[in-house]
């Protein structure tokens, strides 16, 4: 039988506390108040107690003194002791307790306490949210506390971005934020943070970043190494990435600043770098503060899915049976195949005289392409393969091109094309253009200092193979008078409804519209539409430059953007009750009373409406160098553009299916698009 005496024991352990006798351990803590102690009894109490007592060398009378002169009497006498009554102290007391008695690394009473505040006195941590939040990271040792203030934050963050005392929160607790997904702040506010905080941890840094030399980049670098790969880089805009991050791009890795830079340019080839995912937007809680996003880069498999072959493939004699071209036949292709080869051989001026021409109907990449092939044959002694050129190879083929590179006419070129067939020659351009053009694909609406030469003309009527599909050819100006009616500009009758209003929309359409502008729960009825839908541009009619929307546009307001996705039977649209400003210089436009939207259409069953969240973003005033290639613009949510200044030819447009400035995404596909036809109303309120 065996007897256990427990009870008796701990009696005994606790007289020895108390027992002043044979003690060789003296703590002087906060108004110089001693406690004695035997250093057996500490050294199990804790190992913090272990480890300073091996460290202190004794008096003469063999005895070893602690002093923590920053800890009251009254709570090291329960670390000593081990009995505290919870129900009769103050929960501030608790709280420095818990603080303590975890520096003196007692885990068992560490945790329990933790818990006791979690669970019992939630409200006091939310009332001193500061507080807490700065004392409990010390050491990494309060997960649960750590994660119960974390879920406070990321729904609020104001609580600590924007409080006085941000720039002195420990790493340890700014780290433990920027890994949450649900971080519910715009990633381009966080980088500014980020940025904020390493900078007030280094209080020489000149103030203005463009005073900056290498050495104060590579401290703020350094600073912020654990913060840095936490960035969700890729869901950042382009125009944020430009304007907030480039000034800084020297902190960054290179690669990581060349893929962003080719992101922007051709979103859908690989990159090296790692793309983190976007965060969770509880829009439902925090609508004012969603999250930008942008879509992500595809990996290398997705691009090598995303690849056809049959574009490389070789035409085989059994295929000339098809139709090649409207216009030539393959014996003209064989001629101007055997012309080709000569090409190289042609006179400098005579290569300058056809890049001048603003007419030459080639797509301004094969020209590049053209461009690049003659300066090449002109220096036999480059090497075959750029890859393995050196510097004073690319100077020579930048030399031998003096004169025709500045007719390249650059931004008319697809970000891919520029990523793929621009990019490798990069260092025979000028550095300056080649940084225009990385900061154009991120953020077109930013002026650059470059100069832009106009698009060349199409000449689609020259060269029906060409012409779009579904696109009906550009009429004369006497056929374009001559087709448009006057009816389209009379108020909409119950009696007019059988009569086209528009090639994309119906009535039906009309009415959904607006009761959305009107901002009513239900659909008007056909015959109560209170508004007048007024045609003042189609694309069928007017033509599809980008330059046209802004000429025809420009001064009205209240109108309606609506555009049929080329090979679907999407109708997108949006509203916007601003004026087209043609002549701003660029720049937004404020409103909380724009939307975007989609329409039902045939497979589509259902409409959707996206009202703007980010009124400052609402619409965007291209300046007057980038509306050859911009149009309609609804914050970064819905824009159309078109490198070739035509937006049936390339598919450049964008709807994205993850909301930015406006509610929520109207499209569930993720791919950029080209239209088929587009229509601008000016919507007119009917006399009662």
């Amino acid at each position: 039988m065996i007897l256990k005496f427990f009870d008796k024991l701990s009696q005994n352990l606790i007289e020895l506390l108390s027992d002043k006798d044979d003690y060789n351990v003296i703590i002087i803590v906060k108004n110089e108040k001693s406690f004695t102690a035997h250093s057996s009894v500490l050294k199990c109490r804790s190992p913090w107690f272990r480890k300073e007592l091996k460290n202190i060398i004794p008096n003469e009378n063999n005895i070893k003194t602690i002093t923590k002169p920053d800890i009251s009497d009254e709570i090291f006498d329960i670390i000593l002791n081990g009995i505290v009554d919870l129900e009769n102290v103050e929960t501030k007391f608790i709280f420095d307790l818990m603080v303590t008695v975890n520096e003196f690394e007692i885990e068992e009473l560490t945790k329990k306490l933790e818990n006791h505040l979690i669970e019992t006195k939630s409200s006091w941590l939310k009332s001193h949210f500061s507080l807490v939040y700065r004392s409990i990271f010390n050491g990494n040792n309060f997960k649960d506390l750590e994660k119960f203030c974390n879920d406070i934050v990321t729904k609020y963050p104001s609580l600590i971005f924007d409080d006085e005392d941000f720039t002195s929160l420990q790493e340890p607790a700014l780290i433990s934020l920027l890994k949450r997904d649900d971080l519910q702040l715009e990633e381009v506010i966080i980088w500014e943070y980020v940025i904020k905080w390493g900078i007030a941890q280094n209080s020489t840094l000149p103030a203005n970043p463009k005073e900056w030399n290498k050495e104060n980049f590579t401290t703020l670098k350094t600073t912020l190494q654990r913060c840095l790969p936490l960035i969700r880089y890729f869901h950042i805009s382009g125009t944020d990435v430009a304007k907030k991050i480039k000034p800084y791009k020297k902190i960054l890795d290179k690669q990581l600043w060349e893929d962003l830079n080719q992101y922007f340019m051709a979103p859908e080839q690989p990159v090296e770098s790692i793309i983190l995912p976007p965060r969770t937007v509880l829009a439902q809680e925090l609508p004012a503060r969603t999250t930008e996003q942008i879509k992500p880069a595809r990996t290398t498999e997705q691009a090598k899915l995303a690849r056809t072959t049959e574009q490389e493939k070789p035409a085989r004699a059994t295929d000339q049976a098809k139709p090649l071209s409207t216009i030539i036949s393959y014996e003209h292709v064989a001629e101007i195949s055997s012309w080709i080869d000569h090409f190289t051989s042609l006179q400098e001026p005579a290569l300058i005289s056809l890049l001048k021409r603003d007419d030459l109907q080639l797509e301004e990449v094969i020209i590049w392409e053209y461009v690049i092939k003659w300066g090449i044959a002109q220096n036999s002694t480059l090497p075959a393969n750029p890859k393995e050129w050196n510097k004073e190879n690319f100077t020579t083929l930048k030399t031998t091109l003096q004169r025709c590179l500045p007719l390249i006419r650059y931004f008319h070129i697809s970000g891919t094309d520029v990523a793929k067939k621009i990019k490798p020659y990069k260092k025979i351009l000028d550095k300056q253009l080649w940084e225009d053009l990385n900061q154009y694909f991120m953020a077109p609406e930013q002026p650059v200092e470059s100069i832009i030469l106009p698009p060349r003309t199409v000449l689609a009527q020259e060269l029906p193979a060409r012409t779009t599909e579904q696109i009906k050819p550009a009429r004369t100006t006497e056929q374009a008078k001559l087709a448009r009616t006057t009816e389209q500009e009379k108020p909409a009758r119950a009696t007019d409804q059988a009569k086209p209003l528009s090639t994309i929309i119906s009535y039906e359409h009309v009415a959904e519209i607006s009761s959305w502008i009107d901002r009513k729960s239900s659909t008007y009825s056909l015959i109560s539409i209170p508004y007048e839908f007024k045609l003042i541009l189609r694309g069928s009619i007017n033509g599809f430059a980008p330059q046209t929307f802004w000429k025809t546009c420009h001064g009205h307001s209240s109108t309606v953007a609506i555009m049929k996705v080329k090979g679907t039977d999407e109708i997108l649209g949006g509203y916007n009750p601003l004026i087209w400003n043609a002549n701003s210089g660029g720049g937004w436009g404020i409103t909380n009373d724009s939307f975007i939207f989609s329409l039902k259409n045939g497979n589509i069953q259902n409409s959707n409406l996206s009202r703007v969240k980010i009124p400052d973003n609402a619409i965007f005033n291209a300046p007057k160098s980038f509306q050859m290639h911009l149009g309609p613009y609804f914050g970064d949510d819905l824009r159309m553009y078109s490198p070739r200044s035509n937006f049936t030819l390339d598919k450049k447009c964008v709807c994205d299916n993850i909301s930015r400035h406006y509610e929520k995404p109207i499209r569930a596909a993720t791919n950029d698009f080209a239209i088929v036809d587009y229509e601008v109303f000016k919507v007119i309120k009917k006399s009662s």
